[in-house]
């Protein structure tokens, strides 16, 4: 093992304390420093390390194997070599000064790969929280699209085929019409369930891309809700990422979710578009409106529009969403992803 004495407490002893005192072949016998409000002198204290402003009594202690002066006092290290003890070395000079520039060099990319460490650990459990809230938004939506939508028709149908065997001796004819409409009910039932498994998870995506799902998707809508959707998109979807597309046709469902549940429009246009490194869609509604300020403020949005929820899911794509309104004059969500050359978020 090493024994060290530091000189000098400034920027470079300090440097040398943070590298030497964790190093177990190097043994660190004192930092001398003629300020005893120096930072290294400071370090020194809280690492239990011996600290005088006379250097000469640690070098006639004869403890030390190797002195490191990093004072950049020409006089110093006069001083230093005419004090030195047989069989001690030195470090002084420009050399010393490379030394723990190297030192301090090291410490801070040390310190900044720490720093990007935490980013991304924080970045890391921001996106799982996301996902876990996507997936309870998810299912909380799924379950509400059963109860309102499946669950009422297939009672409905209860209630028919009910009223069907009530008919069937009394009044044929009567029973006849109470299938026919027992029929109706089932193939809507049939549709809304296929409705629900394709929400659940977007197999098309996967077969017929991003453009084709939206339109079949928005087909379903129009029909469903009574609202006039269009559909306009431009460019190509290739430069797409797998995870982007499902990531924005979700923001779409969301978007739309809200015009129907809270818009009472009439229209709504849906466009997406990408060109260059950029993808950008905007759903817009002629909607009744509502004031973003005020619902931002009474930490409303999500509960009221789900707006939260189509702007954490831009971010996560590295984009940003922007939702505007007015009362009396619809609503306008639109989102901008930006894609790199290799078409990935």
């Amino acid at each position: 093992m090493t024994r060290v004495l530091i000189i000098g407490g400034g920027m470079g002893g300090t440097a040398l304390l943070e590298i030497f005192h964790n190093d177990p072949l190097v043994q660190i016998v004192g930092i001398a420093d003629i300020d005893k409000n120096a930072p290294g002198i400071k370090l020194a204290r809280k690492l239990k390390i011996p600290v005088t402003q006379n250097y000469k009594r640690l070098l006639k202690s004869k403890k030390a194997d190797l002195v490191i002066d990093v004072t950049g006092n020409q006089s110093t290290q006069a001083d230093l070599q005419s004090a030195l003890s047989p069989g001690m070395a030195m470090i002084g000079g420009p050399s010393a000064k490379f030394m723990w520039q190297l030192i301090e060099e090291r410490i801070r990319s040390k310190e900044q790969i720490e720093q990007h460490l935490l980013e991304y650990q924080s970045l890391y459990r921001l996106y799982v929280k996301e996902v876990e809230l996507a997936i309870a938004e998810e299912r909380t939506r799924i379950a509400c699209d059963i109860h309102d939508g499946l669950i009422q028709t297939l009672a409905g149908l209860n209630y028919h085929i009910e009223y069907c065997i009530d008919q069937i001796e009394k009044n044929k004819n009567e029973a006849l019409k109470s299938i026919q409409e027992t029929q109706k009910l089932l193939k809507e039932s049939i549709v809304e369930a296929r409705e629900v498994v394709f929400n659940l998870r977007p197999i098309t995506l996967e077969r017929s891309g991003l453009y084709q799902s939206l339109s079949k998707y928005i087909t379903t809508f129009e029909k469903q809700y009574k609202i006039k959707t269009t559909l306009h998109t431009r460019g190509s979807e290739s430069s797409i990422p797998a995870e982007a597309k499902v990531f924005v046709f979700r923001i779409i469902l969301e978007a739309l979710a809200n015009v129907q549940k809270h818009s009472e429009a009439e229209q709504v246009q849906v466009k997406v578009l990408t060109q260059k490194n950029v993808l950008k869609a905007s759903i817009v509604d002629n909607g009744v409106g509502y004031k973003v300020r005020q619902h931002a403020h009474a930490g409303e949005l999500r509960t009221s529009f789900g707006l939260e929820a189509i702007s954490e899911r831009a971010r996560l794509l590295g984009g940003m969403a922007k939702i505007t309104s007015r009362i009396g004059k619809g609503s306008k969500v639109a989102i901008e992803i930006p894609l790199d050359k290799e078409g990935t978020p």
